[in-house]
C-alpha cells in the first residue's frame, strides 16, 4: 500500500525520502519493527478476548511436570502471528510481486486450516480437532498451488550460475546465464555450482516435451511432500512454551539471508548461487515473519500466557516450506528444519515399534518415554517400564529444554550455510 503510493505518486516529486521504499533493507527493517510492535500490542488485546470468551487449552494429564498448570491457558494465539505478518506486508510490501502474493496466500491458507482445527477442539472440548485427512487435503492443496504457480507463472524464473575460465587472469569466475529460464531447478549442497534440475530424473522419457513435463510433475510432487512434512513437523514441535515460535524464528533468519543473497545478482554471483529475479521481495515477508514471532514470544515465553495452537503451528510450518521452495532451497530443509523432522520421526518410530512389539510379545513397548521427542526429556522413566531410551532418567525443566532446542536450531542454521561452501 505505502510501497505502491510511493512508487505511483511520489516518484516524480521532490518529496524527501521518496526513494527509501526502493531499498529492500529499509522496508525489511521497518516491516520487522512494525510486526514486532503489532504482535506485542495486538497480542494483549487478543489474550484478553480469548480469556473473556473462555477459549482455553484442553490439557490431559500425561504425568509431565507443570502440565496441568497450563489448563485453561488461552489458545488460538496464532492469529496474533498471522495478523502481525499480514498487516506490515500489505502496507510495505510490493503486492504486485508474485513471490509476495504466494507467501500471503500460504499464510492465509494454512492459518485457516489451523483455525478450523482449533475451532473444532474448542467447540467439542476434545483434542481431536479437524480430521487428519482434511488437514492433509489442505496441505496438498497448498502444495499444488505453489508448484503449479512456479510451473506456469511467467514471473517465476531463474538465472543459472556457471563457472567460467577468464583467459586473461587465468582464473575461474562465476557468471550468471543472461537468459532467464523457467526450469525446475533447485539448490543442492556438496556439488559444484550447487544446482540440481529435476528434469535429470526424467530425461530417459522419449520426447523432450514429455520429459520436461514429467520433470515439472516430479517437482510439484516434491513441493507437496515438503509442504506437508514441514507443516506437520512444526505442528508436533508446538508442545512447550516458546519452542515452536523460537525455532521458527531462527529458521526464518536463515531463510531471510538466503532470500537476500539469491535475490541480489552481485552477492549470488560472489557466492556461486543461482540468481532469482524478484525473490528479493521475500526479504520483506521474512522480516515480518521474524518480527511477528519475536513479538509473540513476549507472551509465549515460559510460562506462556497464550498458546499459538494449530492456527499458528500449521501456518508456520507451511510458510517455512513455501518460502524455502520459492527460493529454490527445499533440499536444504532436511538440515535447516531437522528439529521438525526429528519430532515427526520420533512419533513414527514410536508408533511403529509399539505395534511391532505388541504383535510379537503381546504387549506394546516404546522407544522413547513419550513423543513427540521434546516430551521425552520432560518425563521420568517409571520403574520397570520397557522403554529402550531411558536417558535422561531425571526430567529436565521445560524452559531448559526449549533453550537447548533453540541452540540446536542455531547450530543447524549455521551448518546449512556451511554446506554451501563444501563442494
Amino acid at each position: 500500500m505505502f510501497y505502491s503510493f510511493f512508487q505511483s505518486y511520489l516518484e516524480s516529486t521532490d518529496f524527501p525520502g521518496r526513494h527509501l521504499m526502493d531499498f529492500i533493507s529499509f522496508r525489511a527493517g521497518i516491516t520487522f519493527a512494525l510486526a514486532l510492535l503489532l504482535a506485542m500490542t495486538f497480542g494483549r488485546q487478543v489474550i484478553y478476548k480469548l480469556q473473556k470468551m473462555q477459549i482455553g487449552e484442553e490439557i490431559r494429564d500425561l504425568g509431565l511436570a507443570g502440565q496441568m498448570e497450563k489448563k485453561g491457558t488461552p489458545t488460538m494465539g496464532g492469529v496474533i502471528i498471522i495478523f502481525s505478518i499480514l498487516i506490515p506486508c500489505i502496507l510495505l510490501g510490493n503486492l504486485s510481486n508474485i513471490y509476495m502474493i504466494l507467501m500471503l496466500i500460504a499464510t492465509l491458507w494454512m492459518g485457516t486450516i489451523g483455525f478450523l482445527d482449533d475451532y473444532r477442539k474448542i467447540k467439542y472440548h476434545n483434542k481431536d480437532g479437524l480430521q487428519g485427512k482434511y488437514k492433509v487435503i489442505g496441505q496438498v492443496g497448498l502444495g499444488l498451488i505453489i508448484g503449479m504457480s512456479m510451473w506456469f507463472s511467467p514471473d517465476i524464473v531463474m538465472c543459472e550460475n556457471m563457472e567460467v575460465i577468464n583467459q586473461e587472469k587465468q582464473q575461474s569466475e562465476i557468471v550468471h546465464s543472461p537468459v532467464m529460464e523457467k526450469t525446475p531447478q533447485t539448490t543442492i549442497p556438496f556439488v559444484k555450482n550447487h544446482n540440481f534440475n529435476y528434469n535429470c530424473l526424467t530425461k530417459w522419457i522419449p520426447g523432450e516435451k514429455a520429459a520436461t513435463t514429467a520433470g515439472w510433475t516430479v517437482f510439484v510432487l516434491i513441493v507437496i511432500f515438503v509442504v506437508t512434512a514441514v507443516s506437520n513437523g512444526a505442528n508436533l514441535t508446538d508442545g512447550l512454551d516458546g519452542l515452536c515460535a523460537g525455532t521458527s524464528a531462527i529458521i526464518g533468519v536463515a531463510l531471510l539471508i538466503m532470500a537476500y543473497l539469491g535475490g541480489n545478482v552481485i552477492y549470488s554471483g560472489y557466492l556461486n548461487l543461482m540468481y532469482i529475479p524478484g525473490s528479493e521481495e521475500m526479504v520483506v515477508f521474512a522480516a515480518a515473519f521474524i518480527g511477528a514471532l519475536v513479538g509473540f514470544l513476549w507472551y509465549n515465553a515460559p510460562p506462556a500466557q497464550v498458546f499459538m495452537g494449530d492456527t499458528g503451528s500449521l501456518m508456520l510450518g507451511g510458510v517455512i516450506a513455501v518460502f524455502a521452495i520459492l527460493i529454490r532451497k527445499e533440499l536444504l530443509i532436511p538440515l535447516l528444519c531437522l528439529i521438525f523432522f526429528i519430532e515427526d520421526l520420533s512419533v513414527v518410530v514410536q508408533v511403529a515399534y509399539f505395534k511391532h512389539t505388541k504383535r510379537k510379545y503381546g504387549e506394546g513397548r516404546r522407544v522413547f518415554k513419550m513423543t513427540p521427542l521434546h516430551h521425552h526429556f520432560q518425563k521420568e522413566a517409571p520403574a520397570g517400564s520397557k522403554v529402550l531410551i531411558r536417558f535422561p532418567r531425571i526430567p529436565i525443566p521445560e524452559s531448559r529444554i526449549v533453550i537447548r532446542f533453540w541452540i540446536v536450531g542455531i547450530l543447524l542454521a549455521a551448518l546449512t550455510f556451511v554446506t554451501l561452501k563444501i563442494r
